[in-house]
């Protein structure tokens, strides 16, 4: 299962589903991804519904752990089920946990979540889903399970991505202005037939899986880039992913363009460039069981 984002439509996600090859790439654009926007998390974590500070918390599709370390910063005392596909990304996370100091709160599992049977993951207090729902083959089925699993009570928040985020100027690159919206389309093209959850509205999937949604929120995401140098490494990476799902339908002189920005060596790079902004939304859906 894929986390951001950008994000990785796998952003992609920034989000593809979760495979080990291409794990390294992949772990670091997830990093970047909760770096940038780790702002914009905690707004979504201290937004949420909570009768009660959670005790148990499950992280559906964890990735490396933006939402995992996320929701510790914002529930120290809880505990965290993080459950991936990937081993990379779990091993990436437990290393994270360690630096952190907060190893003894963090279990990792390894599952996939497409398949009927799900792992134990006890009785949770709060489910959470960030950039990972739309993945789900059977996303109906899944919703359930959610349902089955959580506590009477607890609460599922499901955080879907935008796409993946823009980070150009309309004018930019210099000779083909507007290239990255047609980059996005092409992207757009290849995620609705590959991933046709994408942009769904879970409100009605949860009411229909049993749940009570209590609240929907979406955030807009507009950050300068010159607050970090990650925004540069950010774009490139979220480019990098977006080429692999449009190159086949992009113009050549297009392609070329794109190329010239992805080219870190050159005078065209990307991560030269002083005017990036990040805009992207991210909006999240707080659901009851009742």
């Amino acid at each position: 299962m894929n986390q951001v984002h950008p994000h990785t439509p796998h952003h992609g996600a920034p989000h593809d589903r979760h495979q080990e090859h291409g794990t390294d790439g992949q772990a670091e654009i997830l990093d970047l991804d909760a770096e940038v926007l780790a702002e914009h998390m905690a707004s979504i974590t201290a937004w949420l519904p909570l009768r009660t500070g959670p005790r148990q918390i499950v992280d559906l599709g964890c990735g490396t752990g933006a939402g995992t370390f996320a929701l510790l910063d914002r529930f120290p005392d809880a505990h965290v089920t993080a459950v991936d596909t990937s081993a990379g990304h779990l091993q990436h996370l437990r290393e994270k946990a360690c630096a952190r100091g907060v190893e003894k709160h963090v279990r990792t599992v390894r599952a996939d979540l497409d398949d009927p049977a799900w792992p134990d993951l006890g009785s949770p207090d709060l489910v959470w889903a960030s950039a990972s729902m739309h993945h789900m083959a059977h996303p109906d089925r899944a919703l359930r399970s959610v349902h089955d699993a959580l506590a009477p009570g607890g609460l599922f928040a499901v955080v879907e991505l935008a796409g993946f985020p823009r980070f150009l100027p309309e004018s930019a690159p210099a000779g083909r202005p507007g290239l990255e919206e047609r980059c996005h389309t092409a992207s757009d093209r290849f995620h609705a037939e590959h991933v046709p959850h994408r942009g769904a509205d879970w409100g009605p999937m949860l009411t229909a899986a049993g749940f009570t949604v209590e609240g929907e929120r979406t955030i807009t995401v507009n950050i300068d880039g010159s607050r970090s140098e990650a925004i540069g490494r950010y774009a490139l990476g979220s480019l990098r992913r977006i080429r692999g799902a449009a190159a086949a339908t992009l113009s050549p002189d297009d392609l070329t363009a794109l190329d010239q920005l992805l080219d870190t060596g050159g005078p065209h790079s990307i991560l030269r460039r002083d005017d990036l902004t990040v805009r992207t939304e991210r909006t999240v859906w707080a659901a009851r069981r009742t």
